[in-house]
């Protein structure tokens, strides 16, 4: 193509749907908290720690641990579904 220069552009399209946050919990008490491991190299040693803090500071009745495939993949439909369903609460982290 003489004459033509080809230009990619890297910015991409990124597609974006704004997603209302779930309303805030009064207490932690007698809640079922999720913890969900992203498999970051220091993840689950943070999301350990933060979680027996809290079962510390509160009566939480119950914690349940979940882990993901990867971190650079979003969790499966099913694992989601499931840490819905079992939990009032969940917590996640970088732990870069």
């Amino acid at each position: 193509m003489k004459g033509y220069e080809i230009v990619y552009d890297p910015r991409g399209v990124v597609e974006t749907e704004r997603v209302m946050p779930a309303p805030r919990v009064a207490g932690l008490d007698g809640m079922r908290l999720g913890v969900l491991d992203n498999t970051k190299w220091n993840g689950n040693r943070l999301l350990r720690k933060t979680a027996a803090r809290l079962s510390g500071q509160f009566a939480l009745a119950a914690v349940n641990y979940y882990r993901k495939e990867s971190f650079s993949k979003v969790a499966d439909e099913a694992l989601i579904a499931a840490i819905a369903a079992d939990n009032d609460i969940v917590l996640t982290a970088i732990g870069d």
